[in-house]
């Protein structure tokens, strides 16, 4: 009976290992398939706040419009990367986190097989103690109750065995996998975010540098004509420095290339991306397609 307290002490805590696992990776998983939802539909509302841009700018004087046409283009540039982001964070984050359903359910069916070894153990020690009582001197009904024993005892040694094999498995590969799943969700986040302010600097400096006289001035010129009437035309200002940002291009292209190094077997993705990059005019044509 020590036997069986000991190896009940043992499966109690592997079932709160796996209890405990399926608990949280459960919420990690339900929130982080809600955090890329929130991502994509971030990406969604942004698509249309391109379009919106693309649209207004056509309205608009020359100066005006080619600024927000390329201050859009900056835009759509940066829902490019965030649409990776979703991407990689469905399959690097929230797939990996769905898995783990499959596996605590495998777990789970050892530790039923073992409790029914146990239990069959239990059931002929009690079998053989009842026997002793009611005929003690049948030793041939208590050398078979004996051997069910002895058998029904090695079943439960070897179950228990298996299933100290499967939760020290299981133990390790849950170390690993949370480990690797919020390392890979960090490294996703860092690149989409080094990448946007990437191109959010140049985004910057695209606004910055607008004429607003320019435009000004050109107006003006229009009121003038349609109305008859003459007034002396201000002389177009020389367009303002562009304000020092706290960032260089130079720091955020090496932040890129370390993250690069991190994510190892990204090459490829990440090619496709700064091809993205280049692709200014079929990136407005993509957004205004899903906005549409």
């Amino acid at each position: 009976m020590n036997l069986i307290l000991s190896r009940d002490t043992q499966v109690k805590i592997m079932e709160n290992t796996v209890t405990n696992a399926e608990k949280y990776f459960g919420k990690f998983c339900s929130l982080m398939a809600a955090y890329t939802r929130k991502t994509a539909k971030l990406r969604d509302k942004s698509d249309l706040l391109v379009k919106q841009l693309i649209d207004y700018g056509n309205t608009e004087n020359p100066e005006l419009r080619t600024t927000v046409k390329n201050f859009a283009e900056e835009l759509a540039k940066v829902q490019d990367y965030r649409q990776a982001e979703v991407e990689r964070l469905e399959m690097k984050v929230v797939e990996p986190l769905k898995m783990y359903g499959i596996v605590i359910k495998q777990t789970r069916a050892e530790i039923k097989k073992f409790n029914k070894a146990r239990n069959n153990e239990i059931k002929q020690l009690e079998k053989l103690e009842k026997i002793r009582q009611k005929s003690p001197s049948d030793r041939q009904l208590i050398s078979q109750a004996e051997s069910q024993v002895h058998k029904a005892t090695v079943d439960a040694s070897r179950s228990t065995q298996q299933l100290e094999e499967t939760i020290d498995e299981f133990q390790k590969q849950k170390l690993k996998d949370i480990q690797k799943i919020f390392l890979d969700f960090v490294t996703v986040e860092m690149v989409f975010h080094a990448k946007a302010l990437e191109v959010y600097s140049n985004a910057f400096q695209t606004l910055e540098s607008y004429d607003v006289e320019k435009d000004l001035e050109d107006f003006r010129a229009k009121i003038h004509i349609t109305s008859g009437t003459f007034h002396e035309t201000r002389p177009v200002t020389a367009t303002s420095q562009s304000t020092a940002l706290p960032w260089s291009t130079q720091s955020i292209q090496s932040t890129l290339q370390k993250l690069t190094l991190v994510e190892s077997g990204e090459e490829s993705e990440e090619d496709q991306l700064e091809d993205l990059r280049g692709a200014e005019y079929t990136q407005i044509r993509r957004v205004t397609s899903r906005t549409t």
